[in-house]
């Protein structure tokens, strides 16, 4: 396509040549700033009419309005449902979680009292899920409803850690208890003499035996039956080479008659760390290990310590008396 433009009789004709694509970009470029006139045009009639209310208009705009608001109300509406049953179920998890810190709770020794000194809100008939959010209530209503819930969850879980933290420790604590009873036996091997009266040794006559003994060839290894302090390491009269640790809450065991003594007064050590060798030292008849357990300075029959592990016939006797006499 071609146009021929002449301006006079003498003047030169210009020549305008036009192919079908720079044809077409120029109604495009025609085209789109009058589209933009027109929707800036439109624009400012429809605001026009909605702020002044035209009669066709201001209806037309409201009902494009309420269409979008109820979709959007709707679809808020869904969503919260599908969130309150998910809070829901989360309540409930809680809720088991609850009664499961209590009998935890229990079973690690606290009383109810202790408990309650951390809980955040009383307890009484209150819980079970969240109701259905579409009923006839305004969203900020069930938005409100949603933020009571999820502080009264966030509270429920802060009381629940803490539970647990408590709970925690007084587990701790009655492992290291656990750890500090003297329940390990002190020599791997057989118990001779056991707690009570036999005839002595030496005298020849009845006395009091006050621990076990543990015969073993000398240079054995004797371990703590469980952690402490050493409160004392060294010769006594009849005792000989003596260890003695300290188990705190009035416990006290002695290692007597040793070789060798690997430890020193003021020492930790651990449950079945080795601390002394067994020897034939004091008032002894050959190699083995005497074994005491006092308590407030008394002492007491280390077979009940010893969870069992090595009974003596004695022991073993008075076992299967109690046995008998529960049946």
């Amino acid at each position: 396509m071609q146009i021929l433009i002449t301006t006079g009789v003498l003047s030169r004709t210009r020549v305008l040549q036009f192919t079908p694509l720079t044809l077409v970009l120029s109604l495009l470029a025609l085209a789109l700033p009058t589209m933009m006139l027109s929707l800036m045009l439109y624009h400012a009639v429809v605001l026009k009419a909605a702020h002044e209310h035209w009669p066709v208009i201001s209806q037309a705009v409201r009902y494009v309005e309420q269409q979008e608001f109820a979709q959007r109300d709707r679809y808020m509406r869904e969503n919260l449902d599908a969130m309150a049953a998910k809070v829901g179920d989360l309540q409930a998890k809680l809720m088991h979680l609850e009664a499961v810190s209590e009998r935890v709770a229990g079973m690690a020794g606290m009383k109810p009292d202790e408990l309650k000194k951390i809980e955040a809100e009383p307890k009484g008939a209150s819980g079970g899920p969240l109701v259905s959010m579409l009923d006839d209530k305004p969203t900020s209503r069930i938005l409100q409803e949603m933020n009571e819930q999820m502080g009264t969850l966030q509270s429920t879980s802060e009381r629940d850690a803490d539970v647990f933290t408590l709970i925690e420790s007084h587990l701790f604590e009655k492992r290291l208890e656990a750890l500090m009873v003297p329940s390990s036996a002190p020599v791997i091997g057989p118990i001779g003499s056991g707690f009570g009266f036999r005839t002595d040794p030496f005298t020849h006559r009845p006395a009091l035996h006050t621990g076990l003994d543990f015969p073993s060839d000398p240079g054995t290894s004797i371990m703590a039956a469980a952690g402490g302090v050493v409160l004392s390491a060294g010769p006594h009269p009849q005792y000989g080479q003596l260890v003695e640790l300290d188990h705190g809450n009035g416990l006290v065991t002695r290692y007597a008659h040793t070789s060798r003594m690997l430890v020193k007064q003021g020492d930790l050590v651990k449950r079945g760390q080795k601390i002394a060798e067994v020897g034939n030292t004091g008032r002894s008849t050959g190699p083995h290990l005497h074994f005491e357990v006092l308590v407030e300075g008394v002492q007491q029959n280390p077979a009940k310590f010893l969870a069992s592990q090595h009974p003596t016939p004695a022991n073993a006797a008075s076992q299967k008396s109690n046995i008998v006499s529960l049946k």
